[in-house]
């Protein structure tokens, strides 16, 4: 019961956080680390078990994102392809295709940087802590940077583009948020909040697609997969794909009237709990 219950609440917590700028892996590692203290068991290790948890959970974040932007990736996916054949990029979607393609390996090259860094920091929840902090300055600084800009842009730029994915690489450290690195880093660039959340989803799926499928074939032994209990790990990833797809809806209402500070104190406050618990205890 007590494993139904950890899943249920790793997907909903991964749901929430994949798009909400307060970082999904951090509050993976937070959540994960106080069941086992509670629990009485605390792992030194991340097991293979939990790795491929915390993939699938993200795996439901992705197909949020399918369900909520259908139309516009197969849009965007037609334009790009058809940019391809006639070797002109002219239409917004066509260059979207084209900047989320060039953004990825981006991302990757990044991200493989920090690939060490990352699976260390996976068992040093309170270092994560500190990292959320450093999250929510960042919020707080877009916001602050943003509000000095009367008029900004509608569309993401190659410019804004280029400067979301290498955010998004940096975001491969847990306690930086994926969703808040890369919109707060289109704030700096003078794009305003709801194109760079529209993109940030969208960048995000090559990334999430391509690790949940190299990761367990470069990393994990297969054969250890017939002996995890997929029935749990399924729950979980369709709790955290519905509250995902609830997650998107109403926070793209949010970022069209509201800013992120409020998620930068809550990225303060948390990190800071965070930093004094797992000290401590």
């Amino acid at each position: 019961m007590l494993e139904l219950i950890k899943v249920v609440l790793m997907g909903a917590v991964q749901g929430l956080s994949e798009f909400l700028p307060i970082s999904s892996s951090g509050h993976l590692v937070f959540t994960s680390h106080l069941i086992q203290l509670i629990s009485g068991n605390p792992a030194s290790v991340e097991s293979n078990y939990d790795t491929i948890l915390d993939m699938m959970l993200h795996i439901g974040t992705l197909i949020a994102v399918f369900l909520f932007f259908w139309k516009d990736i197969i849009e965007i996916f037609k334009a790009f392809i058809e940019g391809v054949k006639t070797k002109q990029f002219d239409n917004y979607n066509s260059k979207l295709g084209l900047y989320i393609f060039w953004g990825t390996l981006i991302t990757i090259v990044v991200a493989l940087v920090f690939k060490d860094t990352a699976e260390m920091l996976m068992n040093r929840p309170a270092v994560v802590g500190m990292l959320l902090i450093v999250t929510g300055a960042m919020l707080l600084g877009s916001e602050k940077y943003s509000d000095t800009i009367k008029e900004k842009k509608d569309k993401v730029s190659l410019k804004t583009a280029v400067v979301m994915s290498i955010a998004q690489g940096l975001a491969a450290l847990p306690g930086f948020s994926r969703s808040g690195w890369t919109i707060a880093s289109g704030l700096f660039t003078k794009t305003d909040r709801v194109a760079c959340a529209r993109y940030s989803f969208l960048l995000s799926i090559p990334i999430i697609l391509g690790a949940s499928i190299v990761y367990p074939l470069t990393e994990v032994n297969l054969s250890e997969l017939v002996s995890y209990n997929w029935t749990y790990i399924f729950i979980g990833t369709f709790v955290s794909a519905i509250v995902g797809y609830i997650c998107i809806k109403y926070f793209l209402e949010f970022l069209s009237k509201y800013s992120l500070r409020v998620f930068a104190y809550y990225c303060f406050a948390v990190g800071f709990i965070a930093v004094l618990l797992f000290t401590f205890l």
